[in-house]
């Protein structure tokens, strides 16, 4: 997890010869299966995105260190937990058109 984003575009084109300005998320896990990042191109640059779990851990597979795994949206949803996310989301909509 010391990788930054340059570190983790290496990986993703020179390990996994994958093109990095798709419309894709690579997911970097650590051993523990505690912490994630996630490399996303938005077109006129990249983004990092870090996670930490403070208790528990992903649903990560541990079938080898460097594998690739294509994940629905959904599954994606579910291995970051983000039905929390997205209801926090909805929250503040709500919120915002009471006071309009």
């Amino acid at each position: 997890m010391r990788k930054s984003i340059n570190g983790l575009a290496a990986i993703v084109e020179g390990i996994f010869r994958l093109d990095l300005f798709g419309m894709t998320l690579f997911v970097f896990c650590n051993r523990n299966r505690d912490r994630l990042k996630i490399l996303e191109c938005d077109g006129d640059g990249f983004l990092l995105h870090f996670k930490q779990l403070e208790k528990g851990h992903f649903k990560w597979s541990l079938a080898g260190d460097e594998q690739t795994m294509m994940l629905t949206s959904e599954e994606m949803e579910y291995l970051l937990g983000s039905p929390r996310l997205t209801q926090k989301i909805k929250q503040q909509e709500v919120k915002a058109n009471a006071i309009v």
